[in-house]
């Protein structure tokens, strides 16, 4: 029986599934399967070349997962070289996609190297390709990906074309392509890589051997049945590169002979010459290799790059600039002089600040002025510092500004701070300015309902700050002070200043943490912000005196709360009895505290854990205590500790991070009045005990959420089903964060993270109030209509509903908002948004065309929403 051939629609869904998930498709099918379908299909003529081509995108892209020995790469190479030689002497779509794909099959699948004949059959092919006289577009267009070809498998093996060289060095003459003169460019980069080795020979004429003639053009690149070509030299040929790997240089500079130093020198001139009519990419590529060739030999000076210097010193191309700053960390005085090293940090300095330019471009201005490669640098080169040439008069057209872009923001922000490291005087107006900064930022986010963008830039700008100011005790000094007051006014932000502590060192963490630890103990606030200093203090209450905590811990006792209020206690006493501060009077204290939350605290877990820290603290020392509190890389672990002597002894003081083995899903729910309910339907796939369901609102829209408990779930019982209460503070869709907090059956307390559950528009709509007996439906409707205006908003759209649509489709989502109806033409629908909004919707049939819909309501922000939902509604018909 034939076997059953796949058609290119076939071919179409089968590679779209492959991208989709390349394991899992590949695990499904089978790699040498469909490795053995895609060079089957490619040798058939069934499938169109634009199906193949496709074919052939795949091969290159999936190579390695394809193909995952050498040996079976090389026999994918050499059928993919056959099927190569079998297309007819004409332009072909093919041509090309199949010299890259028998590159990537050899290159990323491991086949490359001397033992492998495809490998040196491609070189050949490669070779003959790239040698020829092109004429027309797709010859220049073969031509071209030939070389790109021979580039890739030079850059994989380095080395690999050094015996080509004085070939390539012809051809970039005599053709004169831009593909031809890069391919000589890193050729003659990796072979003098490669001649610096020990125990290599040194060029030896390689330059000057025979360049070959070139040929009039062939489309037949290698024939049915032709001879194999010879033996490829591979001597300087390195070892294969791992990707993103880049070749390293010898351990020292190259020692040619006068003749081979004057041919290198020619080859590298020739190449500059014509440098100019490569495209901007290409040339900086260009540059950057034949500098690293010029370093790669020794006494060759830079001066063969002084012409070059002289037409880049203007350049507006970022790939040139770049590739002009790459010269200067290479060679430093030996190519610039002071002028030029003057003349191009002006030119940074002013296309940093370029009004004209865009953001990323003058950032990229701004990264070269801060690693600026200086002649005479003062400090260590991979040190990030101001030039020296670089004043603040110089500099002042660089100052932040609260008008920039965050980004930019903080570009200029961190030159600032280098410049005032090294400005001398207390007094200096760099460091002024700076803090002036810093103070307008704090406020900014010291501002009630500052968006968090504002309060991430004031964190991130002190951050850099911190570095230049260690030098400065007096404008540290109020840069903590004002951190302190920004807290004490947002309490709210303390999650960015745990952040702040974890990454600033100890210059600013330390005085930093003693501010903030008063601030806490204080209680500004009040109720709300406690929560905020149970989360400053348990980052630095162990490195800070204990008296004022333990004070503040008493005192909060007090507030009963929610199991979450109880927890952030227990984590403060852990930090304690882990921290350093636990000489005088303090043992004895803390031990009151907590025997005091032993019997005071509401939840029985939480009492049994106040208690266990209580014995642990009492009947351990020092070390052992750090240790099973929660051993950290800077606390060693003693052999005779208790947490060694009872394995599972952690796990069974901390919650542990699980899958959720419970599954949430929506249940139907139809609110009559405030407030609005979601039902929820809870099933477990094991036995769970003490559930507890924490739900929080992502946004500020909406009230906190109580938790809602559940004392048993066992697997395969009813559904157990929740209303959950929402108050939205304004009628806007929402998104719930779900967690879980439950016990198992063998006693371990554990915490899992729920899928998001998405509150619609939709879940928001409740009846409004029913209308005296007196007024008819219809006249209660019209007077709510007029009452929406002027201060409410009127607009109209059309619906794609025809004939019996209409009436499903308020059968279906409005029928409990239905004031007034004529079915199935005309419905007036009233719908309450929480807390205080009204949707009137009059929907009018119009025969086949649909359904025209007007809307009033009493809140602007209501409009948008109420057409997204309606336009869902028609796109789902």
């Amino acid at each position: 029986m034939a076997e059953r051939r796949r058609s290119g629609d076939s071919w179409a869904r089968s590679l779209a599934a492959l991208r989709t998930g390349p394991a899992a498709f590949l695990a499904r099918a089978g790699a040498d399967a469909l490795a053995s379908e895609l060079l089957s299909d490619l040798r058939g003529e069934r499938l169109s070349d634009y199906t193949k081509v496709s074919l052939l995108a795949a091969i290159q892209e999936f190579a390695p997962q394809l193909w995952s020995e050498p040996a079976s790469a090389e026999d994918a190479a050499c059928e993919l070289l056959d099927t190569l030689a079998l297309l007819p002497p004409r332009p072909s779509a093919l041509h090309r996609p199949l010299l890259l794909a028998v590159t990537s099959v050899l290159a990323a699948c491991g086949a490359l190297g001397p033992s492998s004949a495809a490998t040196g059959r491609l070189l050949a092919l490669l070779l003959r390709a790239a040698s020829r006289r092109a004429a027309g577009p797709e010859q220049r267009a073969l031509q071209a990906t030939a070389c790109e070809c021979l580039r890739e498998l030079e850059s994989c093996r380095p080395g690999l074309l050094a015996g080509r060289l004085g070939l390539l060095r012809g051809l970039q003459a005599a053709l004169g392509t831009q593909p031809h003169r890069l391919l000589f460019a890193l050729a003659l980069r990796n072979a003098l890589w490669a001649l610096g080795r020990p125990g290599a020979a040194g060029l030896q004429g390689l330059l000057t051997g025979p360049p070959g003639e070139t040929q009039a053009w062939d489309w037949t690149l290698e024939a049915p049945g032709a001879p194999q070509p010879g033996p490829w030299d591979w001597t300087l040929a390195g070892e294969a590169l791992g990707p993103g790997a880049w070749p390293e240089p010898g351990p020292g500079p190259l020692e040619l002979q006068p003749p081979e130093a004057r041919e290198l020198r020619a080859a590298v001139s020739q190449l500059l010459d014509a440098s100019y009519l490569l495209t901007p990419p290409a040339q900086a590529r260009l540059l950057r290799q034949l500098s690293q060739a010029l370093r790669a030999v020794r006494g060759q000076p830079p001066a063969l790059l002084k012409p070059q210097l002289v037409r880049l010193l203007g350049t507006a191309r970022l790939s040139l600039l770049h590739a002009v700053l790459a010269w200067k960390d290479a060679f430093g005085e030996a190519l610039f002089t002071a002028q030029d090293e003057a003349l191009l940090l002006r030119r940074l300095v002013g296309a940093a600040q370029h009004p004209a330019l865009p953001a990323p471009a003058r950032l990229f201005y701004l990264h070269c002025l801060l690693h600026f490669p200086e002649n005479w640098p003062l400090g260590p080169a991979d040190e990030e510092g101001a030039p020296v040439l670089l004043t603040p008069g110089l500099a002042a057209g660089l100052l932040p500004s609260l008008l920039q872009e965050p980004p930019d923001l903080l570009g200029r922000l961190r030159l600032l701070c280098l410049l005032c490291g090294e400005e001398p005087g207390p007094e200096a107006q760099a460091l002024d300015y700076l803090q002036g900064l810093l103070a307008c930022l704090r406020r900014g986010a010291a501002q009630p309902g500052a968006p968090r963008s504002s309060a991430t830039l004031c964190f991130r700008a002190s951050y850099l700050a911190t570095r230049c100011l260690a030098g400065h005790p007096a404008a540290l000094a109020r840069l903590i002070e004002g951190l302190a007051d920004l807290y004490r006014v947002r309490p709210c932000l303390a999650p960015h200043f745990v952040d702040l502590l974890e990454q600033a060192g100890p210059v600013l963490a330390e005085p930093l943490g003693k501010a903030l630890q008063q601030v806490a103990v204080a209680g500004s606030g009040g109720g709300p912000a406690l929560r905020w200093h149970l989360q400053i203090l348990t980052k630095v209450a162990g490195s800070q005196p204990l008296g004022p905590t333990l004070a503040f811990l008493r005192a909060a006792m007090g507030q009963r709360g929610a199991w979450g209020r109880e927890q952030a206690l227990l984590r403060v006493c852990r930090a304690l009895l882990r921290g350093k501060g636990l000489g005088g009077a303090a043992p004895g204290a803390l031990a009151n505290l907590l025997q005091e939350l032993a019997r005071g605290l509401d939840d029985p877990d939480g009492r049994d854990r106040a208690r266990l820290y209580y014995g642990l603290f009492t009947h351990l020392s020092a070390p052992k205590l750090g240790s099973a509190m929660g051993p950290a890389l800077s606390t060693p672990m003693p052999g005779s500790s208790l947490v060694e002597e009872n394995e599972g002894f952690t796990a069974a003081l901390t919650v542990q991070e699980a899958r959720a083995p419970l599954r949430l899903s929506r249940v139907p729910q139809q609110a009559k009045e405030p407030p609005v309910v979601l039902g929820l339907a809870v099933e477990a796939s094991e036995v769970l005990y003490s559930l507890e369901l924490r739900f929080r609102v992502l946004g500020p829209h909406y009230e906190p959420l109580e938790a809602v408990q559940v004392p048993c779930l066992r697997p395969g019982a009813f559904p157990k089903l929740l209303r959950l209460p929402l108050e939205p503070r304004r009628p806007y869709p929402a998104v719930l964060d779900i967690s879980a907090l439950y016990a198992t059956p063998s006693g371990l307390t554990c915490h899992a993270q729920l899928p998001q559950l998405p509150v619609a528009f939709a879940d928001l709509f409740l009846p409004l109030p029913q209308s005296s007996a007196e007024k008819s439906p219809s006249c209660a409707f019209q007077e709510l209509w007029a009452s929406c205006l002027p201060g409410g908003v009127e607009s109209c759209m059309w619906g794609p509903w025809r004939g019996q649509a209409l009436e499903a489709l308020v059968a279906r989502h409005w029928e409990p908002f239905v004031m007034a109806a004529t079915p199935p033409a005309s419905y007036k629908v009233a719908i309450r948004l929480p807390p205080s909004s009204r949707l009137l919707l009059q929907l009018e049939a119009a025969g086949e065309d649909g359904v025209r819909v007007a809307l009033r309501t009493d809140d602007w922000a209501v409009l948008p929403l109420a057409g997204e939902y309606l336009r869902g509604l028609g796109a789902a018909t």
